[in-house]
């Protein structure tokens, strides 16, 4: 937000003599007319009335948050003695040499600890899920950790175990053996509007029961595949991870967990899980140690305004299919690269992101409905969701460099030297037809096309080989914008090829 100053001019006006009859005028007549109006309306009712006070807030939730200090065994130790590191230190220091990962400063008279023998880690926050003990944190605030100790604002000290942790979501649940706790009253995040005032507590840099206040910045997020985070204003700082955001009401609406920062500190923008979300992993931590998510095996792009409008979509929505896994459960399906999925299981898919969530959180083996627009048209097919396995990076296949046959003029217009797919290419990419661009110039290349591209579509039309390309071509408007689907190793995305003027 930009700062406006302005500097006021005072103006000097003269003072007219007037008999004194004339100055007999009550206060309202002597009101300039902008005045005299806002005086006659009624006053609007004021939206914001006052701060809150976060009083109650702190002695209802604050009895239910705790800090959560990792420990880690010490590793065998290393090195020639005591003071290594801080010569090296002032060797780095005077010379102005970045200090290389590893080296820290010990003193002299500074012993390492006894192999396993636990020391200090990290701290973070959590707060308290169920009256036996249960507790909900970050997955990076206990990760790595050989031992966790968790105090209760009354200071009493237990130490905890860990049910189970899911880094996709950055959430965990540790147990404690006590009774009786002070739980926590979840939220509704349907009733989260942006601009509410909020509440945080936690340890930040190790400074147990701090409280910092809020309002919601913005809801859904994005910052990554499984979760649409809240932002908020509220200041947090390395320790407050795992601490609980609160509504007015006193209940939980989300878990503090990241923050955007330059710095490192706090800089007014951070992030938190939404409860619900969070919610419905522990459920699953709880019962099974671990989280189980769908799949169906596409790589997904965001829709443009340009490409929906070239395409006969409209409004830019749903997410374009890059590529489909072979043998996958999208493949088996039927879905191609350049459909769009429009809904998955009659939900509306607004954003690309928003399929990897609604697929995630689908029972495997769950049978799903997918709308997807294709070459102009809406169908329905019906998906078998498979479980999410871990990540695993598959290699891009090459177009085979083999010789190229004659090469035709049918894309001449847009900058095209196009030839047919041999079957050795077909084969390798696993495409039962497509035209190869052997050179890409002028529109095609300003569009991002290049050489070696296999061109799956334009203009919503199929085209197999160069007959149907040149087909395709000839009934073009050759001054109006063109829409391209193509292929690109193993992935399919769309382009607009504008001609020149």
């Amino acid at each position: 937000m930009n700062m406006i100053s302005a500097n006021g001019h005072a103006s000097v006006r003269k003072l007219l003599l007037l008999p004194a009859a004339l100055l007999t005028f009550s206060a309202a007549t002597l009101l300039a007319p902008s005045q005299a109006l806002a005086q006659s309306a009624p006053a609007a009712p004021a939206l914001v009335q006052g701060l809150p006070d976060f009083t109650g807030l702190v002695d209802l939730v604050g009895p239910s948050v705790v800090n959560i200090r990792t420990l880690e065994r010490a590793a065998p130790r290393t090195g020639t003695g005591p003071g290594t590191d801080e010569q090296m230190l002032e060797f780095f220091r005077r010379f102005g040499i970045p200090v290389p990962p590893g080296i820290t400063p010990r003193g002299p008279q500074q012993e390492q600890p006894p192999n396993g023998e636990a020391q200090p880690r990290g701290v973070g926050s959590g707060f308290i899920l169920s009256s036996d003990g249960l507790i909900m944190t970050n997955a990076h605030v206990v990760e790595g950790a050989d031992e966790l100790m968790v105090t209760l604002p009354d200071k009493r000290e237990f130490m905890g175990k860990i049910v189970g942790a899911d880094r996709r979501t950055d959430v965990a649940v540790v147990k404690i053996e006590a009774t009786g706790l002070p739980a926590v009253k979840i939220g509704d995040i349907n009733r989260l509007r942006v601009g509410e005032w909020v509440m945080a507590i936690g340890s930040p840099f190790g400074l147990e029961n701090t409280v910092t206040a809020g309002i919601v910045s913005a809801k859904k997020r994005d910052t990554g595949d499984f979760l649409p985070f809240i932002q908020t204003d509220v200041a947090i700082n390395p320790g407050n991870s795992g601490g609980p955001l609160i509504n007015m009401r006193g209940e939980v609406v989300g878990i503090n967990s990241q923050i955007y920062s330059r710095s490192g500190g706090f800089q007014g923008i951070s992030f938190a899980i939404p409860i619900d979300e969070a919610v419905s992993v522990s459920d699953q931590l709880r019962a099974t140690g671990r989280v189980t998510r769908g799949r169906i095996g596409v790589r997904i792009d965001q829709v443009s305004k340009e490409v929906a409008e070239s395409i006969g979509l409209g409004r830019p929505r749903g997410a374009l299919v890059r590529g489909v896994e072979p043998d996958s459960p999208a493949s088996q399906a039927g879905l191609e690269p350049g459909d769009i999925v429009l809904k998955f299981d009659g939900k509306e898919i607004e954003r690309s992101v928003d399929l990897p969530r609604m697929v995630g959180a689908t029972k495997p083996g769950n049978r799903s409905r997918i709308t997807v627009f294709r070459r102009g048209s809406q169908q329905e097919l019906t998906v078998t969701v498979a479980e999410l396995e871990p990540e695993r990076t598959q290699p891009i296949a090459a177009v085979p460099q083999t010789p190229a046959p004659s090469a035709s003029v049918a894309g001449e217009s847009l900058g095209l030297t196009l030839v047919e797919l041999t079957d050795a290419q077909k084969k390798e990419l696993k495409l039962q037809g497509g035209v190869r661009i052997a050179k890409a110039e002028g529109p095609a290349a300003r569009a991002g096309l290049r050489e070696d591209d296999v061109i799956l579509a334009i203009a919503n039309k199929e085209t197999s080989n160069l007959k149907e390309m040149e087909a395709a071509m000839a009934g073009l408007d050759k001054s109006r914008p063109v829409n391209v689907l193509f292929r690109r190793g193993e992935w399919a995305q769309y382009v607009v090829i504008r001609p020149q003027r």
